[in-house]
């Protein structure tokens, strides 16, 4: 049974998103995200003007009229949604958690996508696969994955992207366009995200939080590490060691964005408690403008 604060979350991420979904995204989506191939759809008499490398030479033959085969872009997708639920995604220093920003996140591209007639499938991960939901449609479904995805109880606290991208790799077989929601604080697996966007169309969505890159001034702090356990004491009133985390986090993001530009996967730059929608709206366009 869902817990109620659950149950309640959910019902908040749902009223916002479809409208998100209504009012934003589900246009782009659909002219950013279409079929993979083309599906026969009739035979008709050849008209002046139609390709000539379109005639059915059978039926021509047959009828003795020449006639063209009549295509249809294949419209229907697979989406796929793999959400990094390792323990890092549990900070957050507004109201909003990671973990909370990946839901909502995974319920405007689920929503855009069952809007369209798409597939949207789940993989849970955290340095392991830890859920695998296959794609599926109806608004039903969609609760599902956000149900999933906000009381998901990992049995690891670790991130390695690895694994779920070999698993996507393994479970499905045809082009699929998969959202990577993560935080990516996790080793680097260059290869691997090369051959995932290599046989799939991957964009990365990268979550974070304000305050994991510019510490605030308020003294003396006892910081944890989510995954590891491990302590630190820190004065975050010292100038110099602010700098440096600064410099350091900028550094990470230097790599972490080279890293997934060589895989051709596109990037998407969010933070909890701050609003998504005006940076998914210029992935959009930007995707727009490359069709």
């Amino acid at each position: 049974m869902i817990p109620r604060d659950i149950l309640k979350k959910i019902r908040r991420i749902e009223i916002r998103t479809r409208r998100a979904v209504h009012d934003v995204f589900g246009g782009r989506y659909h002219s950013v995200f279409k079929g993979q191939g083309m599906e026969f759809q009739e035979v008709r008499e050849y008209v002046p003007g139609d390709d000539i490398r379109s005639i059915d030479w059978n039926v021509t033959a047959r009828t003795g009229n020449p006639h063209v085969k009549k295509f249809t872009e294949e419209r229907e997708l697979t989406v796929m949604l793999l959400v990094d639920i390792s323990a890092s995604n549990l900070f957050g220093s507004t109201a909003q958690l990671k973990r909370d920003l990946a839901a909502e996140l995974a319920a405007v591209l689920a929503f855009s996508a069952i809007t369209n007639h798409d597939r949207v499938g789940l993989i849970l991960f955290s340095d392991r696969v830890e859920k695998h939901i296959p794609p599926a449609k109806g608004p039903t479904h969609v609760l599902r994955v956000i149900s999933e995805v906000l009381n998901a109880r990992p049995v690891s606290p670790r991130t390695d992207l690895a694994p779920a991208l070999r698993y996507l790799n393994q479970v499905v077989r045809r082009r699929c366009v998969a959202f990577l929601i993560s935080d990516f604080i996790a080793p680097d697996c260059d290869r691997l995200l090369r051959t995932t966007a290599r046989r799939h169309d991957l964009v990365s969505l990268i979550i974070g939080d304000k305050h994991e890159h510019a510490l605030p001034a308020v003294g003396l702090v006892d910081f944890q590490d989510a995954e590891t356990g491990r302590r630190l004491w820190l004065d975050t009133s010292h100038a110099p060691t602010r700098r440096a985390l600064l410099t350091r986090q900028a550094e990470r993001r230097t790599r972490l964005l080279a890293q997934l530009a060589r895989a051709n996967s596109d990037a998407i730059e969010l933070h909890a408690g701050e609003r998504y929608d005006r940076e998914l709206v210029r992935f959009f366009r930007r995707r727009e403008q490359r069709r």
